[in-house]
């Protein structure tokens, strides 16, 4: 009996191990048949069964990790996370040739999960297809209506900047963290503009609406949002940074709902006077319309959207700019002096200053190139296949444009590793925009706030060195490391700002 039971036990014993070893086998194969790509397909580093090259990427620096890839596999190479598969873009002529002379097929945004369940397809920047371009052509609209890219607009910008500067003012000199009143200021342009009016520093959930946006911004790319996009069915049940991302989004959602309620008590169709009022008419106008896209979740995520074109990215820039001036003083004295002699001391700038302080205007460009600051753009997916470089790219592939090769490619600058307003001055010392920069992207999808946050970073940057001379605390030297996100921040740091007048 003993011999029988031991016989029947290796028996068992073995059809499960069988049983295990042919199911292994079997999800192997499936894996390999589903992922499996064409010969023309651009090539990459190998991916393992199942999570494929979630572990060939440093998530906390994935702009270098991508741009070190190409060096190895070329300017157009394929990347595979999890079950899906995207295609990364390096090089201003690939970037130019695929987004702009292919862009009616690279203008579609993928349906990643994270952000699906954020948006549910809705707003301006993540949005496709006949929805997308009836937002983003009224949100144009609307806002030039209001000023955007447009002199009117100056008086806002410059209004909200006095408050700004009494602000710096107020810390005499002493170090101080430019983070909340610097976001502060430029997201109250958006606000002006969205909501109708500003939001003082002091106020608490305005304050908390700057940090959500930045905690927002830095989960979105954690390696916790990727195997999010990767296995959403698990990961909806697993805690981490994608959780926090999306109860970050339904906090900000929160606060645009109590200003939205805010509008609809108030609202008169006669008397539009944003962004807000202009939606709630255009939903009332196209009531009954098959093809309407006004509602208002909709409104709510363009809204969301617009705070993140128009604000976060200036912002950003000019936390990058007060580090740079403290680290190259000599830099900060020629623009300072500049100024003097342009604008002077008794007038605040204009956007006409432009033309005549080349050297200013360069030393901002310099900023953004080297401040990379969305290093990766946002990703694209081709709506059918496209040919790149010899490579087939099948339709429903995301595409990753790598911004960072091309603002840092030895072939487009001369020393593209060094802060250098050089490289945007012409022998004669006059402005020269190069074609390889591109820190708002390129396309059909190029960022839809751009020409606020040009006019914003004049302004700004010109007001703070006509005002002030920026520097380090004592003993302390400039650290110019980075948070890596969907933007690419500086770390938190303080600084001093010693008034001039």
């Amino acid at each position: 009996m003993d011999i029988l039971s031991s016989v029947v036990g290796t028996y068992v014993n073995w059809d499960v191990k069988s049983l295990l070893l042919f199911i292994v086998i079997f999800i192997l194969t499936v894996d390999y048949i589903k992922n499996r790509q064409p010969a023309s397909f651009p090539p990459g580093p190998w991916a393992l069964p199942i999570i494929g090259n979630i572990f060939s990427v440093d998530h906390s620096r994935t702009h270098e990790s991508l741009t070190q890839l190409a060096g190895k596999y070329g300017d157009v190479f394929s990347l595979r996370m999890g079950q899906e598969w995207m295609v990364v873009l390096n090089g201003h002529e690939v970037l130019r040739e695929a987004l702009v002379n292919q862009g009616d097929s690279l203008a579609d945004r993928p349906p990643l999960p994270l952000l699906m369940d954020m948006c549910h397809g809705l707003g301006v920047i993540l949005s496709n297809g006949h929805l997308w371009k009836q937002q983003r052509r009224f949100a144009l609209s609307t806002l030039r209506n209001f000023g955007l890219g447009k002199k009117t607009l100056e008086p806002v910008i410059l209004d909200e900047l006095t408050y700004c500067l009494k602000e710096l003012k107020s810390n005499e000199g002493k170090p101080f963290n430019p983070h909340l009143p610097i976001n502060n200021a430029v997201s109250n342009i958006i606000c002006s503009l969205v909501f109708g009016h500003r939001f003082e520093y002091t106020d608490e959930k305005f304050r908390t609406l700057i940090r959500d946006f930045e905690m927002l911004l830095h989960c979105e790319t954690s390696i916790d949002s990727q195997f999010y996009n990767s296995f959403p069915k698990l990961m909806r049940y697993i805690p981490g940074k994608h959780q926090t991302f999306l109860n970050l989004c339904s906090d900000v959602k929160a606060f645009i709902r109590e200003e939205l309620k805010d509008h609809k008590q108030h609202w008169d169709p006669s008397d539009q006077r944003d962004y807000i009022d202009c939606y709630l008419n255009e939903i009332q106008m196209n009531k009954g319309r098959a093809d309407s896209t006004f509602d208002e979740e909709n409104l709510v995520e363009c809204v969301l959207d617009l705070f993140v074109a128009g604000s976060e990215t200036t912002s950003t820039t000019l936390r990058w700019a007060f580090l740079f001036m403290a680290k190259y003083p000599e830099v900060q004295a020629r623009v300072q002096g500049e100024i003097d002699r342009v604008i002077g001391q008794s007038r605040p700038p204009s956007m006409e200053d432009r033309v005549n302080l080349p050297y200013t205007e360069a030393v901002i460009h310099e900023v953004q190139r080297m401040g990379n600051i969305v290093p990766l753009s946002v990703p694209h997916m081709t709506n059918k296949d496209i040919q790149l470089r010899g490579y087939t790219i099948p339709k429903g592939i995301t595409v990753i444009p790598n911004l960072t090769s091309v603002l840092f490619d030895k072939n487009d600058w001369e020393t593209p590793f060094t802060f250098n307003p050089r490289h945007f001055l012409n022998e004669e010392g006059k402005f020269v925009k190069k074609a390889a920069f591109i820190p708002f992207s390129a396309g059909k999808r190029q960022c839809l706030g751009e020409n606020l946050a040009k006019m914003e970073l004049f302004l700004f940057f010109t007001s703070f060195m006509q005002h002030f001379t920026f520097s380090m605390p004592a003993g302390v030297k400039p650290v110019l490391d980075f948070v890596f996100g969907s933007t690419l921040a500086p770390c938190h740091y303080e600084i001093c700002a010693t008034p001039r007048i």
